[in-house]
C-alpha cells in the first residue's frame, strides 16, 4: 500500500458544489418556510416500515453517522436561515475516510496526545459507572464508555468525551460504536506488538491496518446495503463521471466536500432511525414497555444529555452520573447480525432492523434535544426549528442547494422522478395537508434531500440514480484520497476477517471483542 506508515493527511478542505445553484429554491420567504414546515410535518409518522430489500440491521444506521462525522463537519456557526455562499462554509474535516474522528492528529500532536494512553500506541478507553439496578450492573466495566474528562467545576464539564469529535457522543448508539472502534484499534496494537512490531512503528502500523480494514468494510458491507447495486458497481468499476473526475483540470488537488452530499444525499440515516430499540436485557420490551427510546439514547450521552436517569430538563449539570451507567451498555448482538459470520450462537434475542430508507421519519426527530442542535446546548429554539426535517430543508435553502430535478439533469439521469411519483411516492409521506399550490411547488422544485429519499422509497429502500450517484462518487473519492487507500492499492486484502476477501462490520466487532459473547454482551440475556 502507498506509504503505509505515513501520517494521516489531515487535509483542510472546503465545501463545493456538484450541481447548479437553485435560484428558485433559495428564496427565504414566508411561503418557502411554510412549505418546508408543512413538508417536515408530513414526514413524521408513528408507524414506520422495516428495511426489507434486504433487511438492514439497525447498527448500520449509526455506523453511517460515524462515517459522516469522519468526512464532514460544517463549522460555519451561522444561525439557521441566514443565507450563505458555499465559499463561506467552513469544512472542519478532511473529506477522506481515515478515521480522523478516532485518531485526531495522532499521539505526536501535543493537542491530541490526551486521546492516547502513555505508551502512545493505545487509545484511551472509558469505564462505566456502577448502577444498582441488578447484580450484573453493580460493577464498573472498562472499555464500554467513551473516555471522559472527569475533571472540571461542573458535572457537564466532567462528562465531556475525550475524543477528537464530540459529535460521536450525540447519541448512545454512535457512542457505543465509537467505543467499539477504540477497542478494535487497541486489539490491533496488541496483535502487532505480539508479532514483534517495534514500539516506534506500533501506532502508525496499527492505524494504517485499522483504516484499511475500515475502508474495506465500508466498500463491501455498508455501501451495498444502502445503494442501488447498479450505481455502486458502475462507480467502483468504471470510475467517477461527475465529481472530481480523474484527468480533468484540478482533479489532483485537495478533495472538496460537495454540499449536495453533506446537506442532502447522505442524510439518509435520518430516515433509518427508529423511535425505540431493543437495547439490552434491562432496556427492552421484555423489561419495560417502551424498550430503549430514542429520547433515552440521546439522554445517556455527555453531549446531548446527562448520562443520568434523574436529570432535570434543561439543566446540563443535573443528574447523578458522570459516566455511562453500566446498565446502558449495548448488547451488540441486537445492533448487528452475527449470523452473517456464521455465529448462530450469537443470535441472542433478535436483531433490531433499521427503518426503510424513505420519506418517513421517526416522530422524536420532530423535537430534537437542545444538546443535539449546534449552538443550542441549553436554550430551546422555536418548536419547528427542533424538527430535523425542517432544519435540513432550511439549511439547503441557505446555500441555494440544487433541487432534485436540477441534479437529475446535471447527472444525465434518463428517467427522473415524475411529478406524480414525487407527490404520491410508495407508502411514504403523503401531502394531504399541503395546499394545492404547495404540492405543485414541491413537484416542480423538490428539495434534493426529499427527492433522494423518495427515489429510494421507489427503489426498494436503496438510494437510486440521483442520491446513489452522489453518495457513491463522493465516497469513492474519499476512499481514494487518504494516505491509506484500498483503491490506490488494489492488491490489498484484509487479514483480520474469515478469509482474504471478507471483512464486514460483524468481523470488526468479533475481532474487537475477542470473538466472545460475554464481551459483546457483558450484561447477559
Amino acid at each position: 500500500m502507498d506509504d503505509l506508515t505515513s501520517a494521516p493527511s489531515h487535509i483542510r478542505s472546503r465545501f463545493s458544489r456538484l450541481g447548479p445553484v437553485n435560484e428558485a429554491g433559495s428564496r427565504d420567504d414566508a411561503a418557502t418556510e411554510a412549505l418546508h414546515a408543512a413538508l417536515a410535518r408530513a414526514m413524521m409518522a408513528p408507524v414506520l416500515p422495516d428495511s426489507a430489500e434486504p433487511p438492514i440491521p439497525a447498527g448500520f444506521t449509526y455506523l453511517g453517522q460515524f462515517v459522516d462525522h469522519d468526512l464532514t463537519m460544517d463549522a460555519t456557526g451561522a444561525p439557521l436561515g441566514v443565507p450563505l455562499r458555499v465559499g463561506d462554509l467552513v469544512q472542519g474535516r478532511a473529506p477522506v475516510l481515515d478515521l480522523e474522528t478516532l485518531y485526531g492528529r495522532g499521539p505526536c500532536d501535543p493537542a491530541d496526545r490526551r486521546f492516547y494512553e502513555p505508551d502512545g500506541a493505545h487509545l484511551r478507553t472509558g469505564r462505566t459507572a456502577a448502577a444498582f439496578l441488578a447484580p450484573a450492573t453493580e460493577t464498573e466495566l472498562d472499555g464500554y464508555d467513551l473516555p471522559r474528562a472527569g475533571r472540571g467545576f461542573t458535572r457537564s464539564a466532567r462528562r465531556i468525551p475525550v475524543i477528537p469529535d464530540p459529535r460521536d457522543d450525540e447519541n448512545l448508539v454512535v457512542a457505543q460504536i465509537h467505543a467499539a472502534f477504540i477497542r478494535f484499534h487497541n486489539r490491533v496494537v496488541d496483535l502487532l506488538r505480539a508479532d514483534g512490531t517495534p514500539d516506534p512503528e506500533l501506532f502508525d502500523r496499527a492505524r494504517d491496518c485499522v483504516v484499511a480494514h475500515y475502508q474495506w468494510m465500508l466498500r463491501t458491507d455498508f455501501l451495498p446495503r444502502i445503494l442501488d447495486p447498479a450505481v455502486l458497481e458502475d462507480v467502483f468499476t468504471h470510475g467517477r463521471r461527475f465529481f472530481d473526475v480523474p484527468g480533468e483540470a484540478g482533479s489532483g488537488r485537495t478533495p472538496t466536500m460537495p454540499v449536495e452530499f453533506s446537506m442532502a444525499a447522505y442524510r439518509i440515516g435520518h430516515a433509518m432511525v427508529r423511535e425505540r430499540y431493543e437495547w439490552n436485557r434491562f432496556h427492552s420490551s421484555r423489561s419495560k414497555p417502551t424498550g430503549a427510546t430514542l429520547q433515552e439514547l440521546f439522554a445517556f450521552t455527555g453531549t446531548s444529555g446527562t448520562l443520568s436517569p434523574d436529570s432535570r430538563v434543561g439543566d446540563p449539570d443535573s443528574g447523578s452520573f458522570e459516566r455511562l451507567p453500566t446498565d446502558w451498555i449495548v448488547d451488540m448482538r441486537r445492533l448487528f447480525d452475527f449470523a452473517e459470520a456464521g455465529r448462530a450462537d450469537l443470535a441472542g434475542p433478535g436483531v433490531n432492523l433499521a427503518k426503510r430508507i424513505d420519506t418517513l421519519l421517526s416522530v422524536p426527530l420532530a423535537n430534537l434535544p437542545a444538546g443535539a442542535i449546534p449552538g443550542q446546548s441549553v436554550a430551546s429554539p422555536d418548536a419547528i426549528q427542533r424538527n430535523l426535517a425542517f432544519r435540513n430543508f432550511t439549511r439547503a435553502t441557505m446555500v441555494g442547494l440544487a433541487s432534485g430535478q436540477q441534479m437529475a439533469r446535471a447527472l444525465g439521469v434518463p428517467e427522473p422522478l415524475t411529478a406524480q411519483q414525487i407527490v404520491n411516492g410508495a407508502g411514504g409521506a403523503t401531502f394531504d395537508r399541503l395546499t394545492p399550490a404547495q404540492r405543485e411547488a414541491l413537484a416542480a422544485n423538490t428539495p434534493l434531500w426529499f427527492y433522494a429519499l423518495r427515489e429510494a422509497e421507489l427503489n426498494g429502500g436503496r438510494l437510486g440514480a440521483v442520491g446513489g450517484r452522489i453518495v457513491a462518487e463522493v465516497l469513492h473519492r474519499a476512499l481514494e484520497a487518504g494516505s491509506v487507500s484500498i483503491l490506490r492499492d488494489p492488491a490489498w486484502r484484509p487479514t483480520l476477517g474469515p478469509d482474504a476477501t471478507t471483512f464486514r462490520m460483524v468481523d470488526l466487532l468479533l475481532f474487537a471483542f475477542e470473538h466472545k459473547a460475554e464481551l459483546l454482551n457483558p450484561l447477559g440475556d
